[in-house]
Parts: structure tokens; sequence; C-alpha cells
């Protein structure tokens, strides 16, 4: 196997001997020169295969110790789980996880709510969750809320659904997407790299955010201080949330709650601050 690019220190971009790429884990992989031919292969601990290449400039972006735990975490998923799951789950999740982390930094008073109701018809994905927040507190030594366990939970479900947009015949997922971006454009005057990992990261969330509406399991919090901060601070993220809310509704016939516009203002302002060509 061939190591080509160096992703962390002990995790690369290889080339297995079916010129097929893969994402390799193994203790110190990542610091000799590049290219190389790794010639024991036991040193290899985890492989990854199928992966979106938009997602490996993220995965040089997330702290090795995020990446790490989150990989043990879809490596216990891909042994526990009884389906074929989405290659991009390890990027996903570990992006979800870095966020988390940031977001109890920065919004101490969001709460969101462990949903008893995703335990009960996820069962096994919910247990799954909750052996992953306690990996997550002792290898990176920090405490998380239970809604976390839901958060994490619904990763594994939609990872499982290889398209969202598919599971439902009411709505063109892929249309409308296009759709809400052209709309966040205009309101910033800019233009968005669709091919870039930020815009994917966006799509993701997106997706996510469809399927609660879909499913009719919305966030339904106390955000209302937060959702005020927000909306005082960034008047053109809350109006373009708002713009995007109402399109969705227009499309599913589905009243949107408050808490879902200020998810979505939350990653709006993503992507407006990472993801922009002009």
């Amino acid at each position: 196997m061939k190591v080509i690019k160096k992703i962390n220190n002990n995790v690369a971009l290889c080339v297995d001997n079916h010129k097929k790429e893969l994402i390799a884990f193994g203790k110190g992989i990542g610091f000799p020169p590049m290219p190389y031919e790794i010639s024991d292969l036991s040193s290899i601990s985890m492989t990854f295969y199928r992966m979106d290449q938009s997602f490996y400039k993220l995965l040089e972006e997330i702290p090795e110790e995020v990446f790490e735990v989150s990989a043990i975490i879809v490596k216990k998923a891909q042994m526990t789980l009884d389906c074929s799951l989405n290659p991009n789950l390890l990027p996903g999740l570990a992006d979800h996880i870095h966020f988390a982390l940031k977001r109890i930094e920065k919004y101490k008073e969001m709460k969101m709510l462990f949903s008893y109701d995703i335990e009960q018809l996820y069962p096994a994905e919910t247990s799954l969750a909750r052996y992953a927040v306690g990996l997550i507190e002792r290898k990176l030594r920090v405490k998380l809320p239970d809604s976390e366990i839901t958060n994490i939970a619904m990763h594994f479900v939609n990872a499982e659904e290889e398209n969202i947009g598919e599971t439902n015949g009411e709505i063109d997922t892929d249309q409308l997407i296009d759709e809400v971006t052209g709309m966040i454009e205009q309101t910033f005057e800019t233009e968005i790299d669709r091919e870039g990992f930020n815009y994917n990261r966006f799509v993701m969330h997106f997706r996510y955010f469809l399927k609660r509406i879909i499913e009719k399991k919305q966030f339904i919090d106390d955000n209302g201080a937060l959702f005020g901060t927000l909306k005082a601070e960034k008047p053109e993220i809350y109006d373009c949330a708002v713009q995007i809310s109402d399109r969705v509704v227009e499309r599913l016939h589905a009243e949107i709650t408050q808490d879902e516009i200020l998810y979505l203002m939350i990653h709006i302002n993503r992507i407006i601050k990472n993801n922009t060509i002009n």
C-alpha cells in the first residue's frame, strides 16, 4: 500500500494494490516523506474506503484527537449496526463533534434536549450514541450534554440512508438545495464554491434539517434568548433563514419551529464565513 498524502501524524491518504484510494490510520504513518510504500501492513489499525474527495480538506482541519475518536466510533458502528453505512459518516461525524465542542464554548446557553422519541424509534443507534458520547468525554476530557446522544444517533440513522432525498417522494431534494444555495448567494451577493467541502458540509446539514421536518421530529427547545441575540447581531442571516424556511414550508406544507430557524441561521453563517469564492 502506498501512502500519498499526510492528513495528520497518524492518518494518511493511501492507494492500495488495486489503485483504490482509502484513508488509513496507523501510528506515525504521516511522518515519512511522501509518497512511500508501507511494507508492514500490521502498522495500519483502521481503513476507510469510498470517502468523497471533497471531504479530504475537512479532515486536515479537524484536530487529530477529534478525528481519531470519530474513527473509533465509526468502526464500532460498522460492527454494531446491521446495515451498510454511508462512507462519508466518518468526516460528517468528526465535523459534528468538532463543531459541538466549539458550540459548547460559544453558545453555552443553547439548549438541545435529549429526545426520547428518537430513543424509542432507533434504540440500536441511541445505544451506540451513548457509547460515543462516553468515549468522547473520556478521550477528549469534556462534558457533553445529553442532547449529543440524540444528535449522534441521528448521524447513524442518516448514514443508513445513502440519499435522504430519495426516501421522500414529495420533493426533489437536490433541486431544493440548489434553490436554497442560490438564495444565499443572492442575499449576500457572493458565489459559493459548490465543489468545496464546506458546501458539502452545508448540504449534509440541510438534508438532516429536511429529514427532521419530513419525519415531524423538529427541534423544539427553549432557545429564545439565543435566537433573539443572533437575530439582533446578524439580521441578514436571520432574513435569509426566514426566506429559506418559507420556501421549505411552501414545498413541504409544514410549519418550522423557531429552533429549526436558529439551526439554519448557524449553518448559513458558517457557510458564508468559510465557503465563499468572492
